[in-house]
């Protein structure tokens, strides 16, 4: 996993996950087409569990910060089933992909199945930290410790935190087709997904109608508001700006901007949300 980490970064593509990795000369797929994974090579405990981007079962996180995973269909006693509660027996870590967008998941290990609840078809999942438990992991012995609850409750919701970051730059980047909605420019490298309502208020929810995606320099501009969008998606530059003589990346990246509408999703649903660019073009104003 940290090879593939190293190559992509923290959201992996799926085509890299079904290749997996050679062991003792045998290609090791890390996903197939169900969420609960065992290859070929292990003979009774899944190696991955995932969850689809819009997959048929509602995963979540309960309030303690805890992911709660669906079953394998309604049968308890179903194989993929029985091989997590044998996982969760013999406390043997798991890796878990977490779809974010079609295609791209980002990958948390070691987890953990910690409890098991039957009658709602679901268990819950814990996220650990690797260097605390390689140790028992390279002796084969159980992974456990007095402190393990609270820690794994910590690491958990730092994970869920994690999650809801990266997802909202994917799903962002992806409904605006991984390009700068100011000047179209297409590195994903160059690209962010700028909040239009900071994540540090109560309204600045990591959905895509709170995101544009923009690249470095916009949103740099867009956050010092020295660019503003207004509620019916046209850019303004603030007059300081529009007013100063500087070198061309002033005048073609930020002064030709000026009364250009924003390029928009496709889905209309997707786009930003007038109320919260409203708010932002009030602060906006106030700036200039």
């Amino acid at each position: 996993m940290a090879k593939q980490v190293k190559i992509f970064g923290d959201i992996l593509p799926r085509k890299s996950l079904e290749i997996g990795f050679e062991f003792e000369g045998k290609r090791i797929p890390l996903v197939s087409p169900q969420g609960i994974f065992k290859p070929q090579i292990l003979p009774e405990i899944p190696l991955t569990i995932t969850t689809a981007p819009s997959g048929p079962y509602d995963d979540s996180f309960d309030r303690d910060g805890f992911l709660i995973y669906r079953y394998r269909g309604a049968n308890p006693n179903h194989q993929d089933n029985l091989g997590l509660r044998k996982a969760m027996s013999d406390n043997i870590p798991l890796i878990y992909f977490h779809g974010v967008v079609p295609g791209k998941y980002l990958a948390v290990w070691p987890v953990f199945i910690v409890e098991d609840y039957p009658t709602q078809l679901a268990f819950k999942v814990a996220a650990d930290d690797l260097a605390l438990v390689k140790p028992a992991l390279e002796h084969l012995s159980i992974v456990s410790d007095s402190e393990s609850e609270p820690r794994r409750a910590y690491i958990t919701r730092n994970v869920r935190n994690r999650l809801h970051q990266s997802g909202f730059r994917e799903r962002v980047l992806h409904a605006y087709r991984e390009q700068c909605s100011f000047c179209r420019l297409k590195h994903l490298e160059l690209l962010d997904a700028a909040h239009i309502i900071p994540d540090s208020d109560p309204e600045g929810k990591p959905i895509v109608q709170n995101g544009i995606a923009l690249c470095k320099l916009h949103h740099a501009a867009f956050d010092s508001n020295i660019l503003g969008i207004r509620p019916d998606f046209i850019v303004e530059v603030r007059k300081d700006v529009l007013d100063e003589h500087d070198g061309p990346m002033l005048q073609h990246g930020l002064q030709e901007l000026n009364n250009k509408k924003i390029i928009l999703p496709s889905q209309e649903n997707l786009q930003p949300n007038k109320i919260l660019l409203e708010k932002r073009y009030e602060e906006f104003k106030l700036a200039g």
